[in-house]
């Protein structure tokens, strides 16, 4: 594995830092502000002002790799050291085009979507003009077990019918989410219970679809974003909706949690990097006991303590996607599940830390880190918690080992 940035990414990191230092870090006071008023459940001005620029910039779509739409984009190698440096401020993926969960819809209609779905959906959010959410979680059951999932989707004629109730529907509050993609079961008698699941295609206001409420996230509700519990009611849709087909919808599935599962790795290793920077300037500046905190021992070691996990967590990362650069998703799939068990619990650390040294300010809005906590906490369950990722490790490691033992075993007995 070659270390070395390309010179066209060492060229898009210059761009990409200069864009944040000039547009992004000087208006983290104006997005607070929007999305603490009372007009919160609109669009960020802010947000919507850059996007041009970063359009101008080429500083867009930079997340979708292999796509005639999206000549931009990059393998994941390439987007890794970008998406990272987005993350330094939760919001800024959006100005980029880049955010979650558009990046994961984007890429599953890409890879399974018909030219039609692609045409009337991907070439809005590529542009966009448009938001999405994808539709998983259900509150009635444990959804780390997907095979657990109830929503009913039945043919009818020339339309599907969708019952049931979703959560967690990230996105689905911004008033620009215009699709869902929903996961349910159209074949609850199939015999392998990773052939009952499929993926539909749902345009947001729908008859029968309902937001119910939003969920706060250790008290924050993300707006506009938002995370929203929904209700399915005899909605009806085209047959023409289903992606790719009755009983695909683990393999998409698949196909969609990889790369947004390093996408959310890159980002955490931004945030940590962010929360670090802020853990030693504030360590500076504050006194306790007759010396300043940093030059406290205390201090020192966590400093240290979190240069060390983040390097690690990156250069895992990098690996993890120059592996699925080189031998695709599936071959990756063991690294792709350890850094998403690592990256989240490397950053929570390193940004719990910097709230230490924050002192009652680090728990509070005005340093940022609270948020930032609260975002890495989540996503110990996104994307699967750390609980299957590490059982899908251990297996794998397990079949690994084993294979090699009886090799050897059978090398000395020959």
């Amino acid at each position: 594995m070659d270390f070395e940035y390309s010179p066209k990414v060492q060229e898009l990191r210059k761009k990409l830092i200069a864009f944040m230092d000039e547009h992004i870090y000087p208006n983290e006071a104006a997005y607070y502000a929007h999305v603490h008023s009372d007009k919160r459940w609109t669009p960020v001005p802010i947000i919507e002002e850059l996007k041009p620029k970063a359009r101008n910039a080429g500083l867009w779509n930079l997340f979708l790799p292999h796509s005639k739409r999206a000549p931009e984009g990059l393998s994941n190698l390439e987007y890794a050291p970008l998406c990272e440096i987005m993350g330094r401020t939760s919001w800024s993926p959006e100005v980029f085009n880049c955010s979650a969960p558009d990046t994961g819809n984007m890429e599953t209609i890409e890879r399974y979507g018909t030219e039609e779905q692609k045409k009337q959906w991907l070439e809005p959010l590529l542009a966009g003009e448009i938001r999405s959410a994808f539709l998983m979680t259900e509150p009635a059951v444990a959804s780390s077990d997907a095979t657990n999932i109830q929503m009913h989707i039945k043919r009818e004629g020339n339309d599907y019918v969708i019952n049931g109730r979703k959560w967690w529907s990230s996105g689905a509050g911004d008033p620009r989410c215009k699709i869902y993609i929903v996961m349910g079961k159209t074949n609850p008698d199939a015999a392998s219970r990773h052939s009952q699941q499929s993926m539909i295609l749902v345009p947001a206001g729908t008859p029968g679809v309902t937001i119910l409420h939003h969920l706060n996230v250790f008290g924050y509700d993300d707006a506009p974003h938002g995370h929203m519990e929904i209700e399915f009611k005899d909605v009806r849709v085209p047959a023409a909706n289903i992606l790719l087909g009755e009983g695909r919808g683990f393999e998409i599935a698949q196909g969609r949690l990889g790369p947004g599962r390093i996408h959310h790795c890159m980002r955490l290793v931004g945030q940590a990097e962010r929360a670090l920077e802020k853990m030693c300037k504030r360590a500076t500046q504050r006194v306790a006991f007759g010396r300043t905190i940093a030059e406290q021992g205390v201090t020192r070691e966590r400093i240290a303590e979190a240069r060390i996990m983040i390097d690690g967590a990156r250069f895992m990362v990098l690996h993890a996607a120059w592996k699925m650069d080189t031998v695709g998703n599936k071959v990756a799939q063991k690294e792709i599940a350890m850094i998403k068990v690592l990256a989240p619990n490397m950053a929570c650390q390193v940004i719990d830390w910097a709230m230490q040294v924050h002192g009652g300010g680090g728990v509070t809005d005005r340093y940022g880190l609270a948020n930032m906590y609260a975002h890495a906490r989540t996503l110990r369950f996104a994307d699967g918690p750390d609980e299957v990722h590490r059982n899908a490790i251990a297996k794998l490691e397990i079949a690994e080992q084993t294979t090699v033992a009886e090799a050897l075993a059978g090398r000395k007995r020959g």
